[in-house]
């Protein structure tokens, strides 16, 4: 059976710099990497959905590859998103994370056409196939339209590299009900963590091993105390921060995290470049409601405080 671990605690996605040709910036994508090593993270995931997967070719995907795993260096456990169109693609994007030794992948079903429950076992199944890498479940309706079924979600569970899932939120916010029904079907060890960084707080407290974190990426000291205290059953000082995060969780909402991400990224000086076309960069008029939410939360950026 995969070891999970790797898929424990505060995962941080960074954004891909990149010019406007979807050429990646290496120099300032390894300054990011850099700050998310010194916070202390529990793994980096890059080439995920605020990684800009999709919009950068075979090529580029390589290279940011490669300026992670000589940036991170073995630092902190390198997680690599491996979703594309055809399941010969993505095997040889599991190949060369294995390669170039990455330690986990990220997967999600990516299709213009919609899939089949079973067309989905299939993908993971060959791609679990082709690399001995332990496979994290991407699991996000909101971007690729396919639904995992609980049944699959237990049948590719027992695959022997699928290791973790990373899900949605759950539209009655019934963290516990669905950790439960996910532990009782998968097999023993999968871990299980969410995404949609203003259910955070309530999914580690509810039990979630992981909080896969769009915000991390940019915010890691803060994020990692909200993780920290929520994972050890701090409750009121897990909400006390996650209230600090409620400026930017309503920016989140209202104007999509990606979008946000690149705006805090430039007010850091961290040099992101501009969102892919044809996704456009936000106005002007939010900069100023982004410097207040970042005010709030720099007070309790303390990570283990």
């Amino acid at each position: 059976m995969t070891d999970g671990s790797i898929f424990k605690g505060l995962s941080a996605f960074p954004l891909t710099p990149a010019d406007a040709d979807g050429v990646v910036d290496t120099e300032a994508f390894s300054r990011m990497l850099d700050r998310l090593v010194a916070a202390e993270v529990d793994s980096i995931a890059i080439l995920g959905s605020t990684g800009t997967y999709a919009y950068l070719d075979r090529g580029e995907r390589s290279r940011a590859l490669a300026a992670a795993v000589e940036t991170i260096a073995g630092r902190v456990p390198l997680i690599v998103g491996v979703g594309t169109m055809r399941t010969s693609w993505v095997m040889e994007l599991a190949r060369e994370a294995e390669r170039m030794h990455a330690d986990g992948l990220l997967l999600a079903p990516v299709s213009y056409t919609p899939l089949a429950q079973d067309e989905v076992f299939a993908h993971f199944e060959a791609t679990t196939a082709s690399a001995g890498l332990p496979v994290c479940i991407y699991n996000n309706p909101s971007t690729t339209h396919f639904v995992f079924s609980p049944e699959l979600i237990s049948r590719l569970s027992r695959l022997p590299t699928v290791a973790a899932i990373k899900m949605p939120l759950p539209s009655d916010g019934a963290f516990e009900a669905e950790i439960g029904r996910l532990r009782a079907s998968c097999k023993d060890g999968m871990t299980i963590g969410y995404s949609g960084d203003w259910g955070a707080a309530s999914a580690l407290l509810a039990g979630a091993d992981a909080w896969y974190s769009v915000v991390a990426g940019l915010l890691p000291e803060a994020a990692l105390r909200l993780t920290c205290n929520a994972m050890a059953g701090d409750r009121d000082a897990a909400l006390a921060i996650d209230h600090a995060f409620s400026g930017l969780w309503t920016l989140f909402k209202a104007h999509g995290s990606l979008r946000v991400m690149y705006v805090i990224a430039d007010q850091l000086g961290l040099r992101p470049g501009a969102p892919p076309l044809p996704i456009q960069p936000l106005a002007r008029s939010v900069d100023e409601a982004v410097a207040e939410a970042l005010q709030l939360i720099s007070r309790v950026a303390d990570p283990r405080g």
